[in-house]
């Protein structure tokens, strides 16, 4: 069935991204080292250049993981018994997994090797300067953190609606960083405020309840906050 609207489009691929986080264990550890590795960037003074080849390098991870399991379930739902020609797409699927990770650990090798004697400096050096990068870490696991809240609690869907609510996570998570970042309370006044037109827009529009956007928004700031407090102690 084709997608409706870019929503719903956003809607199914984000169910297959659980679906594999579910069911896979081998995606569970790509995400674990996907996630080191991201904070591990943050203490390495790493180039423009190598921070792109850092994140494609672990999204084409993530990536073949994902089409190795999509061959599978289509194999296993077309050859309901053994089959070589089955198991050639399975190895081959599995093959192309294994090439991303030998080259992720070529590309990290690389990278940090060298660098991990000077990992002690760059890490109070790097951190303090780089509010940018320690915002845009806290945006990302409030994300992941309000979608494991919808998946445990199975109420509406991924993007649209649902507890909490992720619109709410995501503005207040960047009122909180602005409020750190600025120092200056006209400057986060007006952050705040906009935030509250977010919530505001998905209570009026009846996506979400007054009590989803609270939770949604507690979620936000209590990431932040804590993600800057650890980074910038």
């Amino acid at each position: 069935m084709k997608s409706r609207n870019l929503v719903d489009s956003f809607e199914y691929a984000i169910s297959g991204l659980i679906y594999c986080l579910k069911s896979q264990i081998n995606m569970k550890i790509h995400i674990v080292i996907a996630l080191a590795v991201l904070l591990l960037s943050i203490m390495i003074d790493l180039t423009r250049m190598e921070l792109i080849a850092l994140y494609i390098t672990t999204t084409m991870v993530l990536v073949a993981e994902m089409i190795n399991t999509s061959i599978e379930t289509v194999v296993d739902m077309i050859s309901k018994k053994y089959h070589p020609m089955a198991e050639i797409a399975k190895n081959v699927a599995a093959g192309a997994v294994f090439l991303t990770a030998v080259n992720a650990v070529v590309v990290g090798y690389l990278l940090f090797f060298d660098r991990l004697s000077e990992l002690n400096y760059v890490f109070f050096t790097k951190l303090k300067n780089s509010p940018i990068h320690i915002s845009f870490i806290a945006i990302v696991i409030s994300l992941a953190l309000v979608i494991f809240f919808k998946f445990k609690l199975g109420k509406g869907g991924f993007v649209k609606g649902g507890m909490p609510s992720g619109h709410s996570a995501v503005a207040f998570s960047i009122v909180t960083a602005i409020f750190f970042i600025s120092g200056n309370v006209l400057v986060f006044t007006l952050g705040f405020v906009l935030g509250i037109l977010v919530i505001q827009s998905r209570i009026e529009s009846g996506i979400h309840s007054v009590y989803e956007v609270i939770m949604g928004g507690i979620i936000g700031i209590t990431i932040t906050f804590f993600i800057f407090k650890l980074f910038l102690w």
